[in-house]
């Protein structure tokens, strides 16, 4: 059986997933190609699948022609399915949505997307993200729906020792974008250092999608809080060399900050998670499935600074609880998330429709 993912560009959780998922298919005898329309900074990772990257119908309809796909999983463009029916595709067709950001956008998207749905969606996928789901039953209640966690590799991406920094690092991941919430790590980070001088602040962020806006006042905001030589911003840091980063930053006596308002299923906190480095985390919805509090990492009140200082003091205090969570947290990645549950359920899925 051979199922294509589709995604406008190859950068983000969405990379991540595709790059996971088509390997843990194989093991449900499933092979799995990537189709992405632009260019993205997530192509530098190194896969063993194929990976197209087009937008030109004529290129596209050859990769259909030529592969025969069983089925096609649409990551939230849902009006590719038109455009895929149109160049010859006769499979089934599998509406995915990893997170649109602001709740009032996935209704407003999902609203938007019935025509496409009920014309040709054979089924809605979503990984546990709570709002999703139930958007999912309120608008489309006669379409097939399939609630699962998204895979995730912990033999490839683990915990190693290194050579640590000798102060305590926090870290945040993503885009700068409102959703994201850069603005709060940087209140955080500021707040947190007036208890922990040392302190570092570490920020992973993929350049080529920031709003030139947002960039513009993320640069005035580190220079009004005076964190100019306690942050480090590095930009498209290839996947295979973030297992180094979050196990230094755990080690450190650090942890991962995700600000993020909304989220669907967020790959950097089971990264983190699986490298043993804490997570302390708003409730973005989406991480309901992975952080339990004070159990696999810690929940602060979005938007409530204090709270965060607060929490984050105690997940680099309290030894005995930063460790119970840190193994915790490696030990639900391995069992919640595992590639063969996944590849199950998945081939499930296809086989039910």
């Amino acid at each position: 059986m051979k199922v294509l993912f589709v995604y406008y560009v190859p950068s983000g959780g969405v990379e991540t997933l595709n790059r996971q998922r088509c390997r843990a298919l194989r093991l449900a005898g499933i092979e799995g190609h990537c189709l992405y329309y632009g260019w993205g900074a997530g192509i530098q990772n190194s896969v063993d699948f194929p990976v197209y990257i087009s937008r030109n119908d004529i290129e596209i309809k050859h990769i259909l022609d030529s592969n025969q796909y069983d089925a096609i999983v649409v990551t939230t463009d849902h009006a590719s399915f038109a455009r895929f029916s149109m160049l010859g595709f006769k499979g089934k067709f599998v509406l995915e949505i990893q997170g649109y950001g602001p709740k009032e956008v996935a209704r407003a998207q999902l609203t938007a997307a019935m025509p496409y749905i009920n014309q040709y969606a054979s089924a809605l996928l979503n990984p546990n993200t709570p709002h999703i789901a139930a958007l999912f039953q309120e608008l489309y209640p006669h379409k097939p729906q399939f609630n699962f966690n998204n895979c995730f590799d912990t033999t490839y991406f683990t915990y190693n020792s290194y050579i640590h920094p000798e102060y305590p690092v926090i870290a945040w991941l993503g885009r700068i974008e409102d959703n994201k919430n850069w603005r709060e790590f940087l209140h955080i980070g500021h707040q947190l250092s007036q208890h922990v001088p040392n302190l570092r602040m570490w920020m992973f962020e993929d350049n080529h999608l920031s709003v030139p806006a947002e960039r513009e006042q993320f640069q005035q905001l580190i220079a009004e809080l005076g964190l100019q030589d306690r942050l480090t911003v590095r930009a498209n840091v290839p996947n295979g060399e973030m297992p180094y980063y979050f196990s230094v930053i755990g080690d450190s006596g650090g942890f991962l900050c995700s600000t993020s308002k909304v989220e669907g299923a967020p790959y950097a906190v089971l990264e983190a998670m699986s490298c043993r480095c804490p997570v302390l985390t708003t409730d973005s919805d989406g991480v309901s499935t992975s952080v339990y509090h004070n159990a696999t990492g810690k929940f602060y009140t979005l938007g409530n600074i204090q709270h965060a200082v607060q929490e984050g003091l105690e997940l680099m205090h309290n030894a005995a609880l930063r460790e119970q969570i840190r193994a915790g947290a490696m030990q639900h990645v391995q069992q919640a998330f595992n590639p063969h549950v996944y590849a199950a359920n998945f081939a499930n899925m296809i086989h039910s429709v």
